[in-house]
């Protein structure tokens, strides 16, 4: 049996699978069930790229959070009394502190809303919760993409081993009628 390469259509993967000269409906039924397990095989490494990707996003989501916690803290414990926002003005009460340059982009990227009416990123506690409540928000509509993600990739993993299994047993039958008529059976 040769390796099947990157080739996606039904067709494509069929030319590619060699499973010897003969023209059986057991072998061309097998090497349909074998073309049909590379395609479920290329669906499940798809969804596990994107499973990565979101997984790395899921992360540095995370690390925004608290990020975004801590600069809370600071300004609750008057940390940011004096400090320089983005914009280049000071921070003025004991509960602001001025948001990251890094947690700017993350937000704006995303479409993440924020308060920031006056442009100063210079957020109070209730600015920095409702920052965190973005952040949040985000984070749970990542990782429900994510389930998603998984139910489908468990599907094609178990349609990929059904396939297998079901070209696997055309192939033994096969083998087994040619044993029985070279034994004249």
């Amino acid at each position: 049996m040769s390796q099947v390469n990157n080739a996606t259509s039904l067709s494509e993967i069929l030319d590619t699978i060699d499973l010897g000269p003969t023209g059986s409906v057991q072998m061309m039924f097998a090497k349909l069930q074998l073309a049909q397990s590379e395609i479920c095989k290329n669906q499940a490494e798809s969804y596990m790229k994107q499973i990565e990707d979101i997984q790395e996003e899921q992360e540095l989501c995370a690390k925004m959070i608290e990020q975004a916690r801590n600069s809370q803290q600071l300004g609750e414990d008057g940390k940011g009394v004096g400090e320089k926002s983005i914009s280049g003005t000071t921070t003025k009460g004991k509960d602001c502190y001025p948001m990251s340059q890094e947690l700017v982009d993350f937000m704006n990227e995303r479409g993440l809303s924020f308060p920031n009416d006056d442009k100063d990123y210079i957020l109070g506690k209730d600015e920095w919760d409702y920052a965190l409540k973005s952040l949040t928000n985000y984070q749970e509509e990542i990782g429900n993409k994510t389930q998603t993600l998984m139910v489908y990739l468990q599907d094609f993993i178990g349609q990929y081993n059904s396939y297998l299994q079901g070209a696997n047993t055309q192939i033994a039958n096969a083998n087994q009628t040619l044993t029985n008529l070279a034994r004249g059976q």
